[in-house]
């Protein structure tokens, strides 16, 4: 039996042993029969102060962050610490759906004739859905592998130092299991969808299997791993998870001691898209403790129908309709105002029957109808946003909620700034047949893609060169977040679970070109010792100098950015000021 057949019958069995769906965290929270819950923690003092007497347990992932696991009686007490500044659940996360290597100008970069740059002594980190470790694009020459660390968190087995959860695989452990005739038993890690093995043949892979024409971006770069997930749900990820795995690939790093070019292809619509969320602040501030960079792709809502935006005016009632496809189990919008205007709220069933009128006196009130479960959550401003969410998640009490138009209507008091925003689920959660019925294209950029210091990457098709209708757009207020940079997206061919290559699209293959990238230019910088603080919030900068840009579009804009992926002109750039004379950093 070949590998390919060998990989498929594993996949299949342990798909059908193991994958299931799972509720979202608001679903937990409200279900009487859920005692214990999740939350995120910015605080301040010493944690175990801050729990102590309260039914739960603490891990701090950096100063002033931590996940709290905790008794939802006690949740109440928790929130009341004076040293607990904010606390926010768990959102679901989801995968944002010949190498583009000339069109991105790195083809050059890697040429021994120019700067014989491949990655050498910097890490690419894949936060994912896995990776088929046995893909000839991540083993070298000798048979053994490049990969440095695997975390599959979604299993039970020895977990990494400092976490409690799932299984981490070391170097040896992987080339013992690919000296196996059975590879997979011996580390029964899969990547379930193939996402995760597709991002890293983009960023990292060295083409092995095609004799080196389909090579990535950093082909000689070590590779570190998480397949992010819950135990025992394999297609399920929580914000949570997310900040694991990122303290967990940059602690391996500075074990190390090497350089860190970190790829998250994750994304979710449900917070303010603003940067300001507990998960966005962390990923910009725990980004900034070592030689890192972070590159996430604006997700694939741009044309999707989920973000919808309105001014609303003083003593009016507005009717926003929207429509849901059926088979879903759960949904939610997640709708974003200035807290000084004031409005009541109510849901229109597609039968016809109502939530009736909810205003903030009822700050959490549940209503259902037929086969339906809604939860309307009023929310407060909190240290870091002035902003009110009203919260509506939307469960099937039996089987599914059926398809149908649905009406959200809106009764104005007192309005002094009145431009409201609201978003949907991913398309990833609820397929394109959930949609608002007059939606906006502008900030449909996924969270935490959103975040102040990551690299942020829109999708283009190259073929063309416009951008992929698909991309997430930025914000016409150019003071809100917007795309730094644009890459390829559509038709990417790369490594496929099983082995050989496939053809992939969506924004999340547009983020490891420049993933590979930021390592190309780490390993001229830092392991070069041409610029030893080439890393963080300097890589994006001189991305963004080097970007290619056309004549007649003003730059930066909501949906290339600063333009177009161009690494030899970075490079170049970056030549340019070691050679001007530039010696700060000395």
């Amino acid at each position: 039996m070949n590998s390919q057949n060998i990989y498929n019958n594993y996949l299949k069995t342990y798909v059908n042993a193991l994958e299931r769906p799972a509720p979202s965290e608001y679903y937990n929270l409200f279900n009487e029969n859920v005692d214990t819950i999740e939350v995120i923690a910015q605080f301040t003092g010493d944690i175990n102060e801050i729990i102590r007497g309260l039914d739960a347990e603490a891990e701090v992932l950096y100063y002033g962050y931590a996940i709290i696991t905790i008794n939802k009686k006690d949740l109440l007490k928790l929130y009341s610490h004076p040293q607990i500044q904010s606390l926010e659940l768990p959102k679901s996360l989801y995968y944002e759906a010949t190498f583009n290597l000339l069109t991105s100008c790195i083809r050059t970069v890697q040429s021994e004739e120019s700067f014989d740059l491949r990655g050498n002594g910097v890490i690419v980190a894949i936060i994912d859905s896995g990776i088929d470790f046995t893909h000839k694009d991540f083993i070298n020459e000798d048979g053994t592998s490049r990969i440095l660390y695997i975390w599959d968190q979604s299993v039970e087995g020895t977990p990494p130092t400092g976490f409690s959860s799932g299984a981490e695989y070391n170097n040896a452990a992987i080339n013992l299991a690919l000296e196996n005739a059975f590879p997979f038993q011996v580390i029964p890690m899969v990547d379930t969808n193939g996402h995760g093995t597709a991002v890293a043949g983009i960023a990292a892979g060295n083409g092995r299997s095609s004799n080196g024409d389909n090579l990535g971006v950093a082909p000689e770069a070590d590779i570190i791993v998480v397949k992010v997930g819950t135990r025992g749900y394999r297609s399920f990820a929580r914000t949570t998870e997310l900040m694991r795995a990122i303290k967990y690939v940059i602690d391996k790093a500075i074990e190390v001691n090497k350089p860190i070019s970190i790829n998250i292809s994750f994304g979710t619509n449900n917070g303010s898209h603003r940067g300001t969320s507990t998960l966005e602040t962390f990923i910009s501030d725990i980004s900034g403790i070592w030689k890192t960079v972070v590159s996430i792709p604006t997700g694939n809502e741009g044309f999707a129908g989920h973000h919808y935006q309105a001014q609303l005016v003083s003593n009016q009632e507005s009717t926003i309709e929207f429509f849901t496809s059926a088979g879903l189990t759960e949904f939610y919008i997640t709708l974003w105002k200035n807290f000084v205007d004031s409005f009541t709220v109510e849901i229109v069933f597609p039968g016809g029957g109502s939530s009736g009128i909810i205003g903030i006196e009822s700050q959490v009130k549940t209503v259902r109808h037929d086969n339906v479960s809604l939860t309307i959550i009023y929310g407060q401003p909190s240290h870091y946003s002035i902003r009110q969410e009203i919260f509506f998640n939307f469960t099937a009490v039996e089987r599914t909620i059926g398809a149908g138009v649905w009406k959200l209507i809106i009764r104005s008091g007192e309005i002094v700034d009145g431009f409201i925003e609201m978003w949907l689920p991913t398309t990833e959660e609820v397929t394109e047949g959930t949609f608002f019925s007059t939606p906006s294209i502008n900030n449909t950029m996924t969270i935490p893609s959103t975040a102040a210091k990551v690299i942020t990457v829109s999708g283009y098709n190259d073929r063309v060169g416009n951008i992929a209708e698909f991309s997430g757009r930025g914000s016409l207020n150019i003071e809100l977040p917007n795309p730094d940079i644009s890459a390829p997206a559509v038709g990417i061919i790369s490594t496929k679970a099983g082995g050989g290559y496939d053809s992939f699209t969506g924004t999340s293959m547009a983020a490891p070109f420049v993933t590979g990238s930021a390592a190309l230019m780490m390993q001229w910088g830092i392991v070069n010792n041409n610029d030893p603080f080439l890393y963080g919030e300097r890589v994006k900068a001189f991305l963004r100098l080097g970007a290619a840009r056309s004549k007649n579009i003003k730059y930066p804009n909501p949906l290339f950015g600063y333009g177009k992926l161009c690494l030899s002109n970075t490079m170049n750039y970056l030549e340019d000021y070691k050679f001007g004379g530039n010696v700060l950093w000395r």
